[in-house]
Parts: C-alpha cells; structure tokens; sequence
C-alpha cells in the first residue's frame, strides 16, 4: 500500500509538472519579453547590423558569447590533452 502511494504521489506531480510546463510554453509567434522586440527593433540603429542574430551575439551578448567560446577551447583542450595521454600510455 505504501509503495502504491509512492507511485501515485511521483504520477500526480509529474502530471503537474508537465501541466505547469505547457503552460509556460508562449504561443507561436509571440515574443515571449518585451526586451525581444526591443532588440529587434532597434539592433541595426545601435550596433550597426542588419543581421538581427549577430547583432545580438557579438554586441548584445559579447562577453557572455567571450564566456561561452573560452568554456569550449578549454573542454577541447582537455579532452585532446586525455585523449593524448591514453595514446602514449598505449605506445609504452
């Protein structure tokens, strides 16, 4: 009895959970914050681009984007490095 209230308990706020989820979920066509039609309407005035997508990722979002390639060169480094390593203890 207690495991079936166990299970009916993890049914009923997966249910919920999903529920809530599409629910949050903006209709099609509809930017979800006003800040989205903000730099749609104004990215070629203020970084000079009429490209709307690199407007956003190189001068809206620089440093983030500076963050993110930085994370990504030293996850590739780190796994050249493993991968090197393996490949020399194999010669040996």
């Amino acid at each position: 009895m207690r495991q079936f209230f166990a299970w009916l308990c993890l049914i009923v706020l997966m249910v919920f959970l999903v529920i809530g989820g599409f629910k949050m979920i903006h209709p099609f066509g509809e930017p979800p914050s006003a800040m989205d039609q903000y730099i749609i309407d104004n990215s070629q005035k203020e970084a000079g681009s009429n490209n709307v997508v690199a407007a956003v990722v190189f001068d809206y979002r620089g440093f983030d984007t500076l963050g993110e390639a930085t994370v990504l060169f030293a996850a590739v480094t780190g796994v050249l490095l493993v991968l090197r390593a393996g490949a020399k203890k194999e010669e040996a």
